[in-house]
């Protein structure tokens, strides 16, 4: 497994391409009723009444570019988030991050006026958020930028800018902290995982380098070595540095203290190697 495989269209990230680019068409050709769009898109004064609306507003745009730039930005950072999560976990996260961002908007519906939005970005934003905690390093080409951005620097930036329009440009049409919210739910449930798995014990001295991994209950238990390599640029290989990352982190807390992501993912990874020549 490489990054270049990674970065292919997964799943869950081409079922919700299409899910958000299918609900467009047909609210620009069949259901073209503006009381549709009210009953769907989310209102904090109305939240409450509508509990729905906490999900379905991220699955409707105001139009085409509004579905592009969020689609675009799902496409680049969900395919390695969702190998790394697994699908389940993925989806569950996506929308996790998405209603985080509608929580946020009606929290602060209470001192600040808030309007009704639509679209996928504080779900997308989560996503991204994802990306740059699993890979800070990585480096993207942004353009017009002539330099590759690394990914912790292009999310904090985009966080910030969405801070600083709230504040100068509030009437814009853009939920700007919503965007937020769903970046900042994101944080924390990683935040929260670190915090979970954290050893209370100083890490003993690694010898050896050797994975135990079950995929599942009906498999015998086999042995899999995974051999060292020198240290890597995170930014060269996110996923060599994803794999040292898992082994750190069976040496210090043991193989129980994998989660199953974790262990499909080193499952994967031991698959690629055996199929290179």
């Amino acid at each position: 497994m490489n990054f270049s495989s990674s970065s292919r269209l997964t799943p869950w990230v081409g079922r919700l391409i299409i899910a958000n680019a299918v609900v467009l068409l047909l609210l620009l050709t069949i259901f073209t009723s503006p009381a549709l769009v009210e009953a769907l898109r989310f209102a904090p004064g109305e939240a409450l009444r509508r509990p729905w609306t906490f999900v379905t507003y991220m699955f409707v745009h105001a139009g085409l570019l509004h579905l592009l730039g969020n689609m675009l930005m799902l496409f680049v950072f969900g395919p390695p988030v969702e190998h790394r999560l697994g699908g389940r976990a993925f989806i569950l996260y996506y929308l996790y991050c998405g209603i985080g961002a509608a929580v946020l908007s009606l929290a602060l519906s209470g001192v600040m006026s808030s309007a009704p939005f639509v679209g996928a970005s504080g779900a997308v934003l989560g996503v991204g958020v994802a990306f740059a905690m699993l890979w800070p390093d990585a480096e993207l080409l942004v353009f017009p930028l002539p330099t590759p951005v690394k990914a912790r620097t292009f999310i904090v930036v985009i966080i910030g800018l969405d801070i600083v329009f709230s504040q100068l440009t509030p009437r814009d049409g853009i939920a700007h902290l919503a965007h937020v919210g769903g970046a900042a739910f994101g944080y924390l449930f990683f935040r929260l995982q670190a915090l979970s798995h954290r050893s209370p014990h100083p890490p003993p001295r690694a010898v050896e380098r050797v994975v135990m991994v079950q995929s599942g209950a009906a498999e015998p238990e086999r042995r899999t070595p995974v051999p060292i390599r020198p240290p890597r640029r995170a930014d060269a290989d996110p996923v060599a540095a994803e794999v040292d990352r898992v082994l750190d982190k069976i040496s210090e807390q043991g193989i129980d203290s994998l989660t199953a992501a974790e262990r499909r993912f080193l499952d994967e990874v031991s698959r690629q190697k055996k199929q290179e020549p």
